[in-house]
């Protein structure tokens, strides 16, 4: 049986779209026959919600999966300062490069799973020390995005400095894995990349995101990280103005580094109301409250930097069942027009009340919509499938020949 090490900076408890993504890769990896260790923090994100631990390891098997948790700091805020965000990102990867190093199992392979782009650092350091097989897994433009959101200064030395590494950690995987064909496209346009781009979706899992039998309820949901990428403030002055003709409620489901300006703002336009904060909820509980709103939102902020982003909500919002709407450009809106399962609106209030609008005015457009988003995402994006075409380059990578 092969054994792979999965680096992760994100893995349940916590609820990020990523943690389960890792959680639910590792567990169709362990069904296909692969032996499989995460290394991942201590519980941390939400930063400030978790509590903090000074425990240097911890070692529990998570259905089959040999779960290893290494320490490292743990911000306290929901909106951490650049130290601490920082400190958060590098001590866990340095960490897990030591424990790599001096742990006494060897791995056939190495997956890195980035953001943040410092998941790479054990797996290069492995690479050169071992010879490791390494496959470094992008999810995002990690760096643009942070430059488009104005974490990061273009031109700094942070800059120059992070993408020397991507340059380096780029230069010397044996493969890596993107989540969209534009994402692969634009990492080959900037940096010198010689080895395979397999193509790895973050999908998901339709086996447990799927329709229920609840009856439907007058509300819209947004599902996710409340972030810098969305313009989830310009949802709730949409809503806003809708109400006085449809009586509708907008749940938002989970946490992040703006929930607090989003709750001023909701306060401010006296629509409490009208907008539910329901905060990190079981993963359990997210496939009945999707499947009773009328409409999902995934309002990505329209930045170039973020064109080649399809927001793991969006396949949560079609698996059960019900239509999405969209804002921004590229692979969401690719995503919306080849499934047939969501609409892209502009980044304004008074569009994304329109668009809705029309749909809520249209239910059986609606219900076909849901249809189709959910048959999309079975074929094309079920984490099952994604998990296969990891297991298929784990063994390309690894074999040796006759």
């Amino acid at each position: 049986m092969k054994q792979v090490c999965i680096v992760s900076q994100h893995f349940p408890p916590e609820k990020s779209g990523n943690a389960s993504r890792i959680y639910d890769t590792a567990a169709h990896l362990v069904k296909l026959g692969i032996g499989v260790t995460v290394l991942a923090p201590h519980p941390t994100f939400p930063t400030g919600s978790f509590s903090r631990t000074w425990n240097r390891l911890d070692v529990q098997e998570v259905n089959g999966i040999r779960v290893v948790r290494l320490w490292t700091w743990q911000p306290d805020s929901g909106n951490p300062g650049f130290a601490s965000r920082m400190a958060y990102y590098l001590l866990f990867p340095i960490h897990a490069a030591f424990w790599l190093i001096l742990t006494r199992n060897r791995f056939d392979a190495i997956v890195t799973s980035a953001p943040p782009l410092f998941t790479g650092i054990p797996g290069y350091v492995l690479k050169r020390i071992y010879k490791a097989k390494w496959i470094l897994d992008i999810r995002d433009l990690w760096i643009d995005a942070s430059i488009s959101l104005g974490f990061l200064r273009e031109g700094s030395l942070y800059e120059k400095m992070s993408r020397r590494f991507e340059q380096m950690c780029l230069s010397h995987a044996d493969a890596v894995g993107v989540t969209t064909e534009e994402l692969g496209r634009r990492i080959s346009s900037r940096y010198r990349v010689t080895v395979p781009m397999e193509l790895m979706p973050n999908g998901v899992n339709t086996e447990f995101f799927r329709p229920t039998n609840g009856g439907k309820k007058r509300r819209i949901i947004y599902a996710g990280n409340v972030g810098h990428a969305q313009d989830l403030d310009k949802v709730a002055l949409a809503v806003k103005s809708m109400n006085g003709t449809y009586n509708l409620k907008f749940l938002i489901v989970g946490d992040g580094d703006t929930k607090e300006n989003l709750e001023r703002l909701v306060k401010t336009e006296s629509l409490t109301d009208s907008i539910v904060f329901m905060g990190t909820l079981p993963r359990e509980e997210i496939p009945q409250l999707l499947s009773e709103s009328l409409v999902g939102v995934a309002p990505l902020k329209r930045l170039e930097n973020l064109e080649y982003a399809a927001p793991t909500k969006a396949y949560e919002y079609m698996a059960c069942g019900i239509p999405f709407i969209g804002c921004g450009s590229g692979e969401i809106a690719h995503l919306a027009k080849e499934s047939g399962g969501g609409v892209i609106a502009d980044n304004t209030p008074e569009a994304i009340a329109a668009t809705l609008s029309a749909l809520l005015d249209d239910p059986e457009k609606m219900e076909e919509m849901g249809r189709r988003g959910r048959e999309y995402v079975a074929e094309h994006y079920d984490r099952r499938s994604v998990a296969l075409k990891l297991k298929q380059c784990i063994e390309r990578i690894t074999w040796t020949g006759a």
